[in-house]
């Protein structure tokens, strides 16, 4: 009996420190998936103030965001790499930090090219977070053994929509310079101390395998070597379509309510801070939904409430109806991207994860463009209204592939947290 207590002491500390040290990790990440949105929507609100202090036409400034794009598909391509060679914890304490200090850059910008330019460098660091920031969270995922996905993105929902109700109260009493440098400043001290927690702790290794899995391959499951790649890039192309709407809504809601409706600049930052909040409860709540509605009809209610908000939301003749189209479409969105990417997950595992996440994000970087030479073309709120065809696109695809798209094996709600 005495010789058995000792081996069974050391198992539960060795058990419960690795326990507390996930829970770092994931507390570590949670605080970059924040910073994300905090900073990214810091920048989505000054961007009216950017815009007349550049003096760029709607065209113009869509070829200036562009440079964000451009920067985050560069790097999306190669932070992958870094993240085999130096692990992905060191490289998102770098991108977060980059991302906080280029924040500040945009608001010393006086020409559309120099507002292109800079946003080029945060574009990398947006790129570069978003890439490092998910393959960490997929090592963690598997060491937990249970999908935590959507937990982080809601931390970005929420960060973004603190982000955007900080910069809505702030937009009449400070200057975008100010406001942005002080919003670098706060990033660069979160992602410091988040920073440390992070690399203090290597990337965990997958749970152990339960013993069942050495058994025969279950009718309809993926060999590990040969992913339903087709599966996977229709995933990703779901991520795209809805990305695309949060991409729009981030870079062109405080414009259109503001330049199209006449909203005061305060009320024209809640645009996007309404939208992140009904992301935020969105995501939250996605596990009840899911378990009501199962995820092929969770993906299509949602692109369709999506498709119907933002019509509500271009089209609407007043602010405030805008407003309630912006909250129906970020609840009809929010759980769309997290199923996609853990679905992906259970077809092809973090291979899965990061092919579907770099598709969908280029929806993210492809929306600011498109609704730019969109509203040059036509208007600001017609461009918007591609928002509504492609959450109807996403719904569609998803109806309409159901049995390749959900036929992997494992957790029936991947995108449970």
């Amino acid at each position: 009996m005495k010789a058995g207590q000792p081996a069974v002491r050391p198992g539960r500390r060795g058990r419960h420190g690795r326990d507390h040290g996930l829970h770092r990790i994931r507390t570590a990440l949670t605080a970059f998936f924040a910073l994300d949105g905090f900073v990214f929507a810091g920048w989505v609100v000054r961007i009216p103030s950017v815009k007349e202090q550049t003096g760029a036409s709607p065209g113009a400034l869509g070829l200036a965001l562009l440079g964000v794009s451009a920067g985050a598909v560069v790097t999306m391509s190669l932070t992958g790499l870094l993240c085999r060679r130096l692990g992905s914890h060191p490289v998102t304490v770098a991108a977060g930090a980059l991302l906080a200090f280029s924040v500040a850059l945009p608001a010393h910008a006086h020409s559309a090219l120099t507002l292109g330019l800079v946003l080029l460098v945060f574009g990398v660091g947006f790129g570069a977070v978003n890439v490092a920031a998910n393959s960490a969270a997929v090592d963690l995922v598997a060491a937990l053994g249970r999908p935590v996905m959507p937990a982080f993105h809601a931390a970005f929902s929420l960060g973004g929509m603190a982000g955007a109700g900080l910069g809505g109260l702030v937009a009449g009493e400070l200057s975008a310079a100010r406001h942005l440098g002080l919003l670098a400043l706060a990033g660069l001290l979160t992602a410091g101390f988040a920073g440390r927690m992070l690399l203090a702790r290597p990337a965990p290794g997958p749970a152990k395998p339960a013993p069942r899995s050495a058994g025969p391959r279950p009718a309809g499951a993926a060999p590990g070597r040969r992913p339903h790649r087709a599966a996977v890039h229709g995933l990703g192309f779901i991520a795209l379509c809805t990305a695309y709407g949060e991409g729009a809504l981030a870079d062109w809601s405080a414009l259109h309510l503001r330049e199209t409706l006449g909203a005061a600049p305060s009320t024209a930052a809640l645009g996007y801070a309404v939208f992140a909040l009904a992301m935020t409860v969105g995501r939250l709540t996605g596990p009840a939904l899911l378990a009501r509605l199962g995820e092929t009809r969770a993906l299509v209610a949602g692109g369709a409430a999506g498709a119907a908000g933002m019509l509500l939301g271009s089209l609407a003749p007043t602010v405030w109806a805008a407003l309630a189209g912006f909250v129906l479409t970020g609840l009809g969105l929010a759980n769309i991207f997290p199923i996609a990417i853990g679905r992906a997950g259970a077809l092809a595992g973090p291979s899965g994860v990061a092919t579907a996440s770099t598709v969908g994000y280029g929806g993210l970087l492809l929306g600011p463009v498109a609704i730019g030479f969109l509203a040059e073309w036509l208007t600001l709120a017609a461009a918007l209204t591609t928002v509504a065809l492609l959450c109807a696109v996403a719904a569609a695809t998803a109806l309409l592939n159901r049995g390749s798209l959900s036929g992997a094996p494992g957790a029936e709600h991947p995108a449970d947290p």
